[in-house]
């Protein structure tokens, strides 16, 4: 015998309410994380990318850079609102992103897709890479900012590696690739390039812009590796700078110039280019009586930080 019908209605839970452009949390989130993404670390990127270019003109003019940042108003809070703690939040919510989306390039294998892989791979590297940089370039060791004239000594002591010199290589083209496709993604996101075309012509542009700036970073660590600043000095104090480009040698150089210092060849440990950064137009092989000299560099314990003439008997 069939039972009657039921006449009490199933009880029907709540759902979820849809959840609107512009509202949640995670709107904000993307929102904030895409936009540090360009503005501080985007500008900060360019700016390091500069300041690191000036390798290129020598260790002296590296230091002078670094001290040139160092002594800007309010440069620790500057660089931990502006730098640390932007950087820290882009990378442990790109993270965060990553985890929560599913890469498809098997099923899909678009352009799209691949730069959505290729993004999270080289944002990765580009936040692992640069935890390590700021460790041990601004935390560990000699401390820069009270010894800006070390930091080309510094950088260079560790390319000398040629594990962190492939690091570094890696890293530099990750970092230039993941600004650049940011930008472009920062535009399409915030409504910059609307259309197909805009966003197309644009993407050139960003394409552009990522190979010169990874050309620009690459000649900086060359800068620090070739042969033509090969050997600095640990550290270059700055009175000593300012003394070798006022000293000179009033009798005389070997060719008969007058007014042109004369440095030992243990000053600048062989290097002429180097010497030449000091104001100096070439480094004697050996010290030339009468003239005017440096022992050492007047940068470490027991060196003179004083020209002084050598006698017959120093000579000999």
């Amino acid at each position: 015998m069939a039972s009657a019908p039921s006449t009490v209605a199933p009880k029907l839970h709540q759902g979820v309410q849809p959840l609107q452009a512009g509202q949640g949390s995670s709107f904000i989130l993307r929102k904030l994380h895409s936009l540090l993404g360009i503005i501080p670390i985007g500008a900060f990127l360019l700016e390091h990318l500069l300041s690191n270019f000036e390798a290129l003109k020598g260790p002296i003019a590296y230091g002078e850079q670094v001290r040139f940042l160092n002594s800007l108003p309010l440069v620790r809070v500057l660089e931990w609102v502006f730098i640390f703690l932007p950087i820290l939040y882009h990378g442990v919510y790109g993270v965060y992103i990553w985890l929560r989306g599913k890469a498809n390039v098997v099923y899909y294998p678009w352009a799209g897709n691949w730069m959505y892989v290729a993004q999270r791979y080289t944002g990765l590297i580009a936040f692992v890479y640069i935890g390590q940089h700021v460790w041990r370039q601004r935390f560990s060791g000699i401390m820069l900012p009270e010894h800006p004239f070390a930091a080309f000594n510094k950088v260079q002591v560790e390319l000398s590696n040629p594990f962190m010199l492939a690091i570094y290589i890696i890293a530099m083209v990750a970092v230039c690739w993941h600004f650049a496709y940011g930008v472009w993604l920062f535009a399409a996101k915030w409504g910059i390039t609307p259309g197909d075309t805009a966003r197309r012509r644009f993407g050139w542009v960003c394409l552009a812009g990522g190979i010169v700036i990874c050309a620009m970073g690459l000649a900086s660590i060359w800068a620090f590796i070739g042969p033509k600043y090969q050997n600095t000095p640990a550290d270059i104090a700055p009175p000593a700078v300012s003394q070798l480009h006022q000293s000179s040698n009033p009798l005389g150089d070997r060719e008969g110039n007058l007014g042109a210092p004369c440095l030992d060849s243990e000053t600048w440990e062989g290097s002429p280019a180097f010497a030449a950064q000091a104001g100096c137009p070439r480094a004697c092989p050996e010290p030339v009586e009468g003239s005017l000299v440096r022992r050492g560099g007047g940068t470490g314990e027991g060196n003179s930080a004083s020209p002084t003439y050598l006698n017959g008997a120093d000579h000999a």
